[in-house]
């Protein structure tokens, strides 16, 4: 079992992103899915006009774009302006379920027409998150091919950036991941950046958790290349952590000097005050004082560092714990907490 303080976060799951929001949602919004459902206007500002440098797709029906809409029209202003702090930025997408690409295909058919690139995570490995908060994934190997040739064929010729399988890798270094399904793991995730990597437009990143969890880079070694990192075009860290920007750069460097200069992306999402440093348990799960992080973007100063991004969906639950909803389940009064920490 992972040490708790220091474990990565319970991902994001999309899975509670078709049940969208939670009731602290008003009235109105309860039938809010994201999928499949058209576009409304709603008074706020367009996401394409959003001003920032970022070449990456905002989803303008997030559960945050919803829920500032929710509270507009119920005069809370203040708490709708700071929602939009969250809204007016690009996420990634979790997609949910057994039959990803419709989703998927209709999000890259409005991220192309805003000539954006559509940021994506594959989270379905089978056996995933040991167990814990997150637990399920694809039911057999073949299963898994299945689903993300899917995943692929949703992406067509869409610009995209898919962040592969949160938690995969180091669920194997920890020990979490019984031995008997470390191999299939590596072959699953290697044949899944063959696949989409056929996708002409289409960067894959394989997870490679944060600084804490794994204090040694090293480890993560073997881990990646057995699993393919080098057809990839980098690594992702600190997705759904709250490591700083500074922790996690500086251990990227680290293990892309033993990758032969491997580059990466990381996640900012939520680690705009850092991790939650009084050493409870399940520091990683919902930690209350967070703050949104450094805006997404490619302009990141560091040669090796591809982009900071928003993986994680800031207000979707990391699991019931402190009170929280299941895990990916749109959580207003958190989202509240970490627009309010933000520093700008």
């Amino acid at each position: 079992m992972p040490v708790p303080s220091v474990r990565p976060p319970v991902r994001g799951l999309a899975l509670a992103a078709a049940a969208l929001l939670l009731t602290t949602l008003a009235a109105g919004c309860a039938d809010a899915g994201r999928e499949g459902r058209a576009a409304t206007s709603t008074g706020r500002t367009a996401p394409g006009r959003v001003t920032d440098d970022s070449p990456f797709w905002v989803d303008p029906e997030s559960s945050a774009a919803l829920q500032a809409d929710s509270w507009q029209k119920q005069g809370r202003a203040a708490d709708a302006a700071l929602i939009r702090r969250i809204s007016a930025h690009p996420q990634g997408m979790w997609v949910p379920g057994d039959y990803p690409r419709p989703a998927i295909a209709q999000a890259g058919t409005r991220a192309k027409k805003a000539d954006k690139t559509l940021v994506l995570v594959a989270y379905n490995i089978p056996h995933r998150d040991c167990g814990q908060h997150s637990a399920g994934g694809a039911h057999s190997a073949d299963f898994y091919y299945q689903w993300i040739d899917a995943f692929a064929t949703g992406i067509g010729d869409a610009k995209a950036l898919v962040v592969l399988e949160p938690d995969a890798l180091g669920h194997i270094v920890d020990g979490c991941t019984p031995a008997e399904y470390q191999e299939e793991r590596y072959q699953l995730i290697s044949g899944a950046i063959d696949r989409l990597k056929k996708q002409p437009n289409t960067k894959v990143y394989v997870d490679a958790g944060n600084p804490a969890w794994i204090p040694d880079a090293s480890k993560l070694v073997e881990p990646l290349r057995r699993a393919g990192v080098d057809k990839a075009d980098g690594f992702a860290l600190n997705v759904s952590n709250f490591q700083t920007d500074a922790a996690s750069t500086a251990y990227g460097r680290r293990l892309s000097q033993q990758l032969g200069g491997a580059h990466f992306v990381v996640d900012t999402s939520r680690n705009g005050a850092g991790p939650y440093g009084d050493g409870q348990a399940e520091a990683w799960c919902n930690p209350p004082g967070r703050a949104l992080g450094k805006a997404p973007t490619t302009n990141t100063g560091d040669p090796l560092v591809d982009a900071f991004l928003w993986v994680k969906r800031p207000g979707e639950s990391d699991g019931t714990c402190r009170s929280g909803p299941p895990a990916g389940t749109w959580w207003a009064d958190y989202a509240l907490g970490l627009a309010r920490g933000a520093k700008s």
